[in-house]
């Protein structure tokens, strides 16, 4: 009988060990996607500064509104 008490108490430890690890993994998830979206929105900033850096330099020509490059 003892044997099956030890059994049941695993079995209930082991459950609660997953349960805690499965809300780290969602809590880990939810972060990794929203440094994930970070930094997409930071290399999105970068590319623009880029482009205006080469617009005010004179290395490319600036943009109209249907994104064609205007001319001179």
């Amino acid at each position: 009988m003892s044997n099956f008490k030890n059994i049941i108490e695993k079995i209930k430890s082991l459950e609660a060990e997953r349960k805690n690890l499965m809300l780290e993994i969602e809590e880990l998830k939810k972060m990794a996607d929203s440094k994930a979206k970070a930094l997409e929105s930071e290399i999105s900033m970068l590319r623009e500064e880029v482009k205006s850096l080469r617009v005010l330099l004179g290395a490319e020509e600036p943009e109209t509104t249907f994104g064609q490059k205007k001319k001179k």
